[in-house]
């Protein structure tokens, strides 16, 4: 069988390719990005006209997936943790409906916020949703999963939610392939307006579907290749450990477990086999990556008496990635100390890179705005976050995507002036239509500047959901005409900016300034390949 070398990301993308997938629907995203981009990519997938383009945002990806799952065809949905919060409501309706066409969702959750605002666990929201998880432990699991995920999903009836973190999306190994699988033809329910169509008499009814299946899902996770057992002779502790920390578990241990250890990549938790390590341990340790799930759930499944150690007690810390040395540490294994880091290596902060048309957008914000007595700058999710960092201090806020105008309309209305939010052309699209009509709706007194850099620059690149269109979008809403101004940043139009800027801050309503560039770094990718042909 044909084995290849995969990312965890791109182990996930080949293996929906392979299981017969119609689409995948995502929002570019750390450490999420690599699965849509290798469906994008692939040449099999091109030949069999997978849908794969960027959405505008999580919550219309997982959408336009439940549509083509209704649709009877198998459909993917990708995204970093965070995104699922913007897709929480079609996340947990979808949980009432159920799915027709086989239906997984991937969550890339990001421990130690490599590139974050949060370390959030989401096998919390699959608990929420009451629907199976899966947790891949190596990059041939997070294949496999995907492959036989799509029939899990058909057979329970419900979304399947694919959880990785950034160490599995982003590391190699080597991947046995499956034999690919036929394209599901369109087949829309029978019964879809008993099932779709969320009134509350009918919500009641799915409700009771969704308790009435917990004990199948349970079923399933207790007779799953992805749980197992391994016995050992020292039943003093017992060891449960989720996903990717199995690995760390099992570097501290090259020749065999000290102890029984539990391995659990398939929720909700194998209630018979937690029952049965409890049986013949003694204490219970929990090494898990993220929150303390499964920690937390074990203090209603075993007696009181039973002591479980973990995140919760302090034997691990509940911040940051798990490491094999952690998990040595709270076995009491000797850990020997790695290199220390040379002090003559200065760690070096991120910065905008020399050529951003963000810099001069900052340049010029910054020397306008020492004409004001107390203005605040309320920024966003994007490379123009950068702008926090040393040369520039120039925002005061960066919360999640799309808060920069909302926060700024808040801090408006509470008399801050003068209130300014900054904020990306995708990012903008992605959240901040709907703030920009909040204010438009009251006359707000805030100057909002979209830094268009006509791609979505802080993922690598990928298409933007508005570019070419964000005057017409801000229009539209009802921005007047006449303040919706654009320029060019760059050093020779400094003296234009800075009057634009301060004639818009001196408005008294919503103005929005629009500085255009292209990112200097897709424009060089664009170049490099056009003298390559």
């Amino acid at each position: 069988m044909e084995q290849r070398l995969f990312l965890g990301d791109e182990a996930i993308a080949q293996a929906a390719i392979d299981a017969g997938l119609s689409g995948v629907y995502s929002y570019p995203g750390t450490p999420s990005t690599e699965i849509t981009e290798y469906i994008q990519h692939s040449v099999t997938a091109r030949e069999k006209g997978i849908r794969s383009r960027w959405c505008t945002n999580e919550k219309t990806a997982m959408e336009a997936a439940l549509g083509m799952s209704y649709a009877g065809k198998r459909a993917l949905c990708c995204m970093k943790h965070v995104g699922l919060n913007v897709a929480a409501d079609c996340f947990m309706n979808a949980a009432m409906s159920g799915i027709h066409g086989g239906m997984i969702i991937v969550t890339a959750d990001d421990p130690s916020m490599h590139s974050s605002q949060n370390e959030q666990d989401n096998r919390v929201y699959g608990n929420f949703a009451m629907v199976p998880v899966l947790e891949p432990s190596s990059q041939q699991e997070a294949y496999d999963m995907v492959y036989e995920g799509f029939d899990l999903s058909e057979q329970t009836g419900y979304p399947v939610l694919l959880r990785i973190t950034t160490r599995m999306a982003h590391s190699r190994a080597g991947v046995v392939l499956r034999p690919p699988l036929p394209e599901r033809p369109v087949n829309c329910p029978a019964d879809g307006r008993q099932r779709y169509i969320l009134l509350p008499a009918l919500a009641r009814q799915r409700y009771k579907k969704l308790l009435a299946a917990q004990d199948v899902m349970t079923a399933l996770s207790e007779s799953s290749a992805y749980n197992r057992y391994f016995d050992a002779p020292d039943k003093r502790k017992g060891i449960i450990t989720t996903g990717i920390a199995f690995n760390y578990l099992s570097e501290n241990y090259p020749d065999g477990f000290e102890y029984p250890v539990l391995k659990i990549c398939q929720y909700p938790l194998p209630v018979r086999w937690i029952r049965k390590l409890a049986g013949e341990c003694g204490e219970i340790i929990v090494f898990e990556e993220g929150y303390p799930v499964v920690e937390g759930q074990l203090k209603g499944l075993l007696d009181t008496g039973r002591k479980v150690r973990g995140r919760l007690d302090g034997t691990l810390r509940r911040d940051g990635e798990l490491t094999p040395d952690l998990v040595g540490e709270a076995l009491g294994r000797e850990i020997r100390a790695g290199y220390a880091i040379p002090e003559v290596v200065v760690q070096r902060p991120p910065a905008l890179c020399q050529g951003c048309g963000h810099r001069d957008v900052y340049e010029a914000l910054n020397e306008v705005l020492k004409e004001y007595e107390a203005p605040k700058v309320f920024s966003d999710i994007g490379c123009y976050t950068l702008g926090a960092l040393p040369p520039f201090h120039a925002i005061d806020s960066c919360i999640d995507m799309g808060a920069s105008i909302t926060m700024a309309k808040g801090a408006s209305d509470a008399g801050v002036y003068p209130s300014i939010a900054v904020i990306g052309d995708s990012t903008f699209t992605h959240s901040g239509m709907t703030g920009l009509l909040d204010c438009v709706n009251e006359n707000s007194h805030v100057t909002i500047v979209i830094s268009d850099n006509e791609t979505t620059a802080m993922t690598g690149g990928q298409d933007s959901a508005g570019t070419g269109r964000i005057e017409a979008i801000c229009e539209g809403i009802g921005v007047d005409r006449q303040h919706i101004r654009t320029f060019v940043p760059l050093k020779k139009n400094y003296g234009e900016m800075k009057t634009v800027i301060r004639e818009e801050i001196d408005y008294r309503g919503v103005s929005v300034i629009i500085p255009r560039r292209e990112c200097i770094q897709t424009l060089s990718r664009k170049k490099k390949k056009t003298n390559q042909q």
